[in-house]
């Protein structure tokens, strides 16, 4: 009996200094002093370069803001979007910030805090397909060619939903729609929020957006899964901004005001 209890007394103090031993990311960083913030800036209006070549947008700010609260400072490390979970578990940076969609595929692998905004997968189309194409139904069609951002729930959602369609992914949005403006493709999927933006800056006259979302895509911080106490510190740091103004001023900056744009590349 009194082995038994020895050895469960043992187990349990090597799991307490186990648990102990993987520090909690928000210790790491205060300790640390600064921030480090996993993105790729190619969502706009949540994270983009401007005419400077620095970082900037919705998302940012929400950062900058969480590393104030921290009292540390922030760092942006840019990453390519299908890299950017394996640079979490790698210790490259502390948190993925890069407009990322909690899926349970993801969840797997991270965790999420509670989603900071709610967004949908929408459609660009050239504007010569407006009296053919109303809805994502209509481009599930092998006449059509239809694209997104290799690694998003973009691509899966356009692989899934418009399985006949012939398929194209591209390393950045950008390239995407470059091609969609020149008639090379027919449609582009990609979050609601970028692509009302996209419409603006680079489709005007060109492009058509079916802008009701066909997809639920709560966007939400990564760390890593086992992380409950950060989690558990930014989660109540939403609801903290969502109360004292912070999230409106900045809501409000970068998607009811379009002044930002003459800034970007």
């Amino acid at each position: 009996m009194k082995k038994t209890i020895k050895v469960l007394l043992t187990a349990l103090l090597t799991g307490c200094f186990s648990f102990a031993a993987q520090a909690e990311m928000i210790d790491e960083v205060v300790k640390r002093g600064t921030l480090r913030v996993g993105t790729d800036p190619v969502f706009m209006p949540l994270q983009m370069r401007d005419k400077r070549g620095d970082i900037v947008g919705f998302e940012v700010d929400l950062n900058k803001a969480m590393a104030k609260a921290m009292g540390v400072k922030l760092e942006i490390v840019s990453i390519a979007f299908d890299g950017i979970i394996p640079g979490l578990l790698t210790d490259k940076f502390d948190l993925i910030a890069a407009g990322m969609t909690l899926t349970q595929e993801r969840n797997l692998k991270i965790g999420f805090s509670e989603p900071f905004i709610s967004v949908g997968q929408t459609l660009l189309i050239r504007k010569e397909l407006a009296g053919d194409v109303k809805s994502y139904k209509d481009l599930n069609n092998e006449k059509y060619q239809i694209a997104s951002k290799i690694g998003t729930t973009g691509e899966i959602v356009a692989k899934r939903l418009m399985s006949r369609a012939r398929y194209h992914n591209f390393d950045t949005a950008d390239e995407a729609l470059v091609d969609l403006v020149n008639g090379k493709i027919d449609g582009f999927v990609f979050d609601s929020t970028y692509n009302l933006i996209a419409l603006e800056k680079r489709g005007a006259g060109k492009l058509i957006h079916l802008d009701e979302p066909f997809t639920y895509e709560p966007l939400a911080f990564g760390l890593k899964r086992d992380d409950q106490a950060s989690i558990n510190w930014i989660n109540n740091w939403l609801v903290q901004i969502k109360h004292d103004g912070t999230y409106d001023r900045l809501y409000n900056k970068w998607f009811k005001n379009t002044d930002w744009m003459k800034d970007m590349e």
